[in-house]
């Protein structure tokens, strides 16, 4: 797998061009997510405007787009009401994400419980996924409302069994993919499959944007923990080690632990099970995982989940949509924004 920097240019436009494809919807659900955010509570008002102002990708909010876009869905409103939907839970797990991890910078800002407090932070939380579910209601399609909630309740699950195993630095790398199966690829899976059941397709085509958006999730995910141990990462204004100094246990870390011999296992339990870790432990860290190669062996997984979502979309006619799908694989794998 290349460097980040020779796949830069690719990847951003990989992004961009599904960005560009779906834009005049994206204004859309931008204007619904604003409006379903209102609030008479004044803190919560505030808080939710503050979030509104950090930005952010909108990728999930995208899939549904482009995924609806690819199955010919070209009528009525319901992918702006469905990807701002899925946005809205991806928003509510980032609040309760830096509640759990004491996070104190999200995109480049403090994050609302560094702002506010936590217990505020959680509130907001459920309020925006509460309003979440008044959006599937308003749907009105029960295979909808299956699916969203159904999604809600596994990455709840995600975070617990996360937790569970804080500081566990020989985890099972099966353990580490079901943790991120929950935690990550569902909310990709559905935001793509949501798409396809807007539109009059086939079991099997939704199906396949499961799939897609699943292995693209993995992809996603397992690029961004290796992301916050590689060292190029630096070239782009990144900062690397966040994961490691709160302390999670991620691919890395975890195929790190498989190579490392006796004595190093010794030391990076002891890193991991210590309440706090310094800068020479996320050297000494960075060193190993150098020595043993790690960060090529994490991208050459991740290419396995790239292939198998880009495979998925075979049984698609070929077309400007599932072209602009299947690059976007790349920029899960190694964007630098």
């Amino acid at each position: 797998m290349g460097s980040v920097i020779q796949l830069k240019n690719k990847i951003n436009n990989s992004y961009f061009q599904l960005k560009n494809s779906v834009e005049d919807r994206l204004m859309l659900v931008e204007e619904k997510i604003k409006s379903k955010l209102e609030s008479k509570v004044d803190l919560v008002q505030k808080m939710t405007n503050y979030h509104l102002d950090t930005g952010g990708k909108r990728l999930r909010a995208l899939l549904t787009l482009g995924s609806a876009k690819l199955c010919g869905y070209a009528k009525g409103t319901r992918d702006i009401n469905l990807a701002a939907c899925v946005e809205l839970i991806h928003s509510a797990t980032l609040m309760h994400d830096d509640v759990i991890d004491n996070g104190s910078i999200r995109r480049g800002r403090k994050t609302l419980n560094k702002v506010w407090d936590n217990h505020s932070s959680v509130l907001v939380g459920d309020y925006l996924l509460s309003r979440c579910f008044e959006m599937m209601v308003d749907d009105g399609n029960i295979e909808v409302l299956k699916l969203l909630s159904s999604t809600s309740s596994k990455i709840a699950q995600g975070e617990v069994l996360q937790l569970q195993h804080r500081g566990e630095v020989d985890m099972l790398e099966e353990t580490y993919l079901r943790i991120i199966s929950a935690k990550t690829a569902e909310l990709f899976a559905a935001a793509t499959k949501v798409g396809a059941i807007l539109s009059d397709v086939t079991t099997k085509e939704k199906e396949a944007l499961e799939f897609y958006g699943r292995n693209l999730g993995l992809t996603f995910q397992i690029a961004d923990d290796t992301l916050d141990y590689n060292s190029e990462s630096k070239l782009f204004g990144k900062i690397i080690g966040k994961d490691f100094y709160e302390g999670k246990i991620t691919l890395p870390i975890i195929l790190l632990f498989q190579k490392a011999n006796l004595k190093e296992k010794e030391n990076l339990k002891g890193i991991f099970l210590k309440d706090s870790r310094n800068e020479r432990d996320f050297n000494f860290t960075l060193s190993l995982i150098k020595q043993y190669e790690i960060i090529r062996e994490c991208y050459q997984k991740a290419n396995h989940y790239i292939n198998l979502a880009s495979n998925s979309l075979s049984i698609f006619k070929n077309c400007n949509e599932r072209n602009i799908l299947e690059n976007l694989t790349s920029f899960s794998l190694s964007r630098d924004f």
